[in-house]
This record gives C-alpha cells, structure tokens and sequence, in this order.
C-alpha cells in the first residue's frame, strides 16, 4: 500500500500588518538612534575650550598673613 499524497499550502494575501508594523518598529527605531546620537538627547562631547569648568569644592589654599 503506498501513501502517495501530495499535500498543498494555501495562503490568503493576509493584511500586511506584520509589514506595517516592522516598517513602523525599524522607523522607531532609526529615531531613537539618530535621537541619542546626534539630536537632542546627545551628551556634548567637549565643553568649548577644553577646560574644567566645574566649580571646585575645596577652598582655595592662601598663604597665612604674616604677623
């Protein structure tokens, strides 16, 4: 007894949803890169003249007056 069957796939053009919704998560996506990389969100590299300009939390040191 042989089992020649052919077995046949149909598939319905579907909704395309899963389409949209890829276009949709690579777009998010590529916004948020260009968000943190060169928008707004970007940590600037250098503070224009390359100098500290965070105030110090000690005191300066002075020499004492002389008496």
């Amino acid at each position: 007894m042989s089992n020649d069957r052919d077995t046949v796939v149909v598939t319905d053009g579907g909704s395309g949803l899963g389409t949209i919704l890829g276009v949709l998560l690579i777009i998010a996506l590529l916004v948020a890169v260009w968000y943190f990389t060169l928008g707004p969100g970007a940590t600037p590299s250098t503070n224009g003249g390359g100098t500290n300009t965070t105030p110090s939390l000690e005191a300066p040191s002075l020499p004492a007056p002389s008496a």
